[in-house]
């Protein structure tokens, strides 16, 4: 599937991995529907992206707020062609700390923001693309989420987080199978530690602790590698029912 002249839904696009996917696509002759809890902050991006891209706020836990989301689409931008899911947040708490044991309500907000929020959009962005005329190959759609390296090697304090996103990355192979009568593709990004809002929110010795860890190249990701790495999967469609690691090598150590 071709960018150009298609739309795409790109969620937590106020900043970070979202806001750079969104300038990507539009960038490469595409369309792009903005969707974030941070209303300024999406409309400063939608604004400084131009008209070919749309903000419109809503939780991804709503799936009444979505839906309507999803109905902003301008009609003249076509069908929905694909998703850029990367909406969520970080927390961190040890299961038995000081204070005692892991709050229960963080958990269950951060699994709820992160993997039910994650498949309340996938559900009903795969729902619309469904619906959509076939491209080559009979391609309606592509679905692109975002998982995590957590997933696979979370740390100390990371219970929460580490589920959520390993959630996700057992969410693509099943919906990828489901999806294939449709020609809805769907594939998950598990980024390493990338320049993001929650990251730069770090102490500074940690930032430079996590971008030390990683063999090649030393540092923080760049949203903008995120976004390219995206476009490669929307692009390519052979990648399929996968989640592909985006760290540059980075195994995350225990702590």
């Amino acid at each position: 599937m071709q960018i150009s002249n298609h739309a795409f839904l790109v969620t937590g696009a106020g900043s970070g991995l979202g806001a750079a996917t969104a300038r990507h696509i539009v960038a490469h002759g595409g369309r792009a529907l903005l969707v974030d809890l941070a209303e300024a902050a999406g409309r400063q991006v939608a604004d400084g992206i131009g008209p070919s891209a749309r903000f419109v706020r809503a939780d991804v836990t709503s799936e009444d707020e979505v839906r309507g989301a999803l109905a902003e689409l301008p009609r003249e931008w076509g069908e929905l062609r694909g998703l850029v899911h990367c909406a969520g947040v970080i927390g961190a708490s040890r299961v038995v700390g000081r204070d005692g044991p892991h709050d229960l309500a963080l958990f269950e907000r951060i699994v709820r923001i992160n993997l039910s929020g994650t498949f309340n959009v996938a559900r009903l962005a795969a729902a619309a693309m469904s619906q959509n005329s076939p491209l080559a190959d009979g391609e309606r759609g592509v679905v692109v989420l975002t998982s995590s390296v957590a997933a696979f090697d979370g740390q100390l304090g990371q219970a929460a987080y580490a589920a959520s996103k390993g959630g996700v990355a057992s969410l693509v192979l099943p919906m990828a199978r489901e999806l294939a009568r449709f020609g809805v593709r769907v594939v998950a990004i598990a980024p390493g530690v990338f320049e993001t809002p929650m990251v730069l929110g770090l102490d500074s010795t940690v930032q430079q602790s996590l971008a030390a860890q990683a063999p090649f190249p030393a540092r923080l990701g760049r949203p903008e590698e995120f976004a390219q790495f995206a476009a490669q999967i929307i692009e390519n469609p052979m990648l399929n029912g996968a989640v592909l690691r985006l760290d540059a090598a980075l195994r995350m150590s225990g702590k």
